[in-house]
């Protein structure tokens, strides 16, 4: 299995509005993959301005606020691309595509990294931190797996919430249990009662 870094990625369509989007990208050697699924507005993006920035976000309400419809965060130019990446990270870097391997569904973009800088120190991993983010990508899959299947998962991520979360990782879950919340037609609330659900 390949190693997947999951970033925040930033694209800009031909008019310069920018779109921000957490997405896994593929390792391949020395160049990173970007395998959206079709139809997405980062394929058409990439169409037009074959390049993009990764950020590794300092703030995981980011990537809970892009899969729960809220995209508003703050952003600065790229130094050596035409866009834009996310302002508050550890990291970011900025590729190139040099080669598209189309396909109906899901076509694969390989970036070569043009420039990479750190921007904040990296003291070290949040349990909760990492509940969030599996969280949230459980929720981009909710058409996809049974109710009882997201509903064991998200008893078993509440455990690092309630144990190891700060403010922001306790308002990023309430964003995802909102979603997972409405879309199984549920009132309570998992990490109020994480055996209950």
């Amino acid at each position: 299995m390949p190693l997947i870094l999951e970033t925040i990625v930033t694209t800009l369509s031909p008019a310069g509005e920018l779109h921000l989007v957490p997405f896994g990208l593929i390792q391949d050697g020395t160049d990173l993959i970007l395998a959206p699924f079709r139809p997405s507005p980062t394929i058409l993006n990439l169409e037009a301005s074959p390049c993009f920035a990764a950020s590794s976000p300092r703030d995981v309400r980011v990537i809970a606020g892009c899969v729960t419809g809220r995209r508003d965060w703050p952003v600065v130019p790229c130094h050596r691309i035409r866009g834009r990446r996310l302002a508050d990270s550890f990291a970011h870097a900025e590729f190139e595509v040099v080669d598209v391997e189309e396909d109906p569904v899901r076509p694969r973009y390989r970036g070569r990294m043009v420039h990479e800088a750190s921007h904040a120190p990296f003291l070290g991993y949040n349990r909760a931190q990492g509940a969030v983010l599996e969280a949230a990508i459980l929720s981009t899959r909710l058409h996809m797996l049974e109710p009882e299947k997201i509903l064991s998962e998200m008893r078993y991520l509440a455990i690092a919430i309630s144990k190891t979360a700060g403010p922001r990782e306790r308002e990023a879950w309430d964003w995802i249990e909102d979603k997972v919340a409405a879309a199984l037609g549920r009132d309570d609330r998992i990490l109020a009662n994480p055996d209950a659900a």
